[in-house]
C-alpha cells in the first residue's frame, strides 16, 4: 500500500473510536509492522493531526478531525516544494515558517518513492542578499496589501532623489530578481511600480482603500511577458 493511502487508512481506523487502539492492533488491520505505525503516527502528528497516546498504551484521534483529501503525484509535489523553497528564501519570516509547516504536511502524504524524489530535488533557493531588514519590510508591505490599508513610504527613485509617498499597495511582483510593489500613488494620481529595495521606510496608515481593478493581474502578466495591454503600462518609479 502506498504511504498516502496508508495514512488515510490510519485516520479512518482511529476516527470515531472511543477507546485507544494499540500500534499492534493498527498494524494488524493495515497489514504493516508496528514500527511502520509509529512512523506514520509521527508523520500525521507533524502534519497537525490531533492524535493522543503513546507506544504501548494506544492512540486516539480527536473526533472532530478529518484528514483533507490531499493526494499528490511526483511532479505536483516537486512543484510545490520548489515554490516553498523560494517562499522561505525571499519573502518574510512569517511566510517562511508557514512554508516549513506546509512542507512537513506535503511530505507526510508522500510515499517512499515520492520522498526519495523530494530529497533529490534539483531545486534550491539560497537567500543570498535578502537581509533581515528586507524580510521585515516585506512582511509590513504584504500585510498592508492583504488588509487593503494605505502605506506611507520614504522612497528613492532611480536617480537617488528622495520622495515621500502615500500609496495604495495592491500586489507584490517578483521581476528580474527584484520585488516590486504595484500600487496607486496619491502623489502622482496614477498606478506606479515601486522597487522594494528603494523603499527606505514604510508606515502603515489607519486608512483603507478600494480593491484594485480586476484586470490588474492580467495586465501584470502581460507586462512581465514584455507586452503592454491596451497600450498602457504603469511607470516604475
Amino acid at each position: 500500500m502506498r504511504r498516502a493511502g496508508r495514512l488515510f487508512r490510519l485516520i479512518e481506523e482511529l476516527h470515531g473510536r472511543r477507546l485507544a487502539l494499540t500500534a499492534a492492533t493498527l498494524a494488524a488491520n493495515l497489514e504493516v509492522s508496528p514500527r511502520t505505525i509509529y512512523r506514520d503516527i509521527a508523520a500525521l502528528r507533524a502534519s497537525g493531526a490531533p492524535i493522543d497516546g503513546e507506544a504501548g498504551v494506544g492512540y486516539r484521534l480527536d473526533k472532530s478531525y478529518h484528514l483533507p483529501p490531499l493526494i499528490l503525484d511526483g511532479d505536483e509535489a516537486l512543484a510545490l516544494l520548489a515554490g516553498l523553497s523560494f517562499t522561505r528564501a525571499f519573502t518574510d519570516d512569517e511566510l517562511a515558517h508557514a512554508a516549513e509547516r506546509a512542507e512537513t504536511k506535503i511530505r507526510a502524504v508522500l510515499d517512499d518513492a515520492g520522498l526519495r524524489r523530494a530529497d533529490r530535488s534539483p531545486y534550491e533557493t539560497p537567500a543570498r542578499g535578502w537581509t533581515p531588514d528586507q524580510r521585515a519590510l516585506h512582511l509590513k508591505i504584504r500585510k498592508a496589501c492583504e488588509a487593503r490599508v494605505k502605506l506611507k513610504i520614504d522612497y528613492r527613485d532611480e536617480t537617488g532623489a528622495p520622495t515621500g509617498r502615500v500609496v495604495h499597495p495592491y500586489l507584490l511582483v517578483r521581476w528580474r530578481a527584484v520585488w516590486t510593489l504595484v500600487a496607486w500613488c496619491e502623489l502622482r494620481a496614477a498606478e506606479r511600480h515601486f522597487r522594494i529595495d528603494r523603499i527606505e521606510r514604510a508606515e502603515r496608515l489607519d486608512e483603507g482603500f478600494a480593491d484594485p481593478p480586476p484586470a490588474l493581474r492580467a495586465e501584470l502578466r502581460a507586462w512581465a511577458d514584455g507586452s503592454e495591454p491596451d497600450g498602457r503600462r504603469a511607470r516604475v518609479s
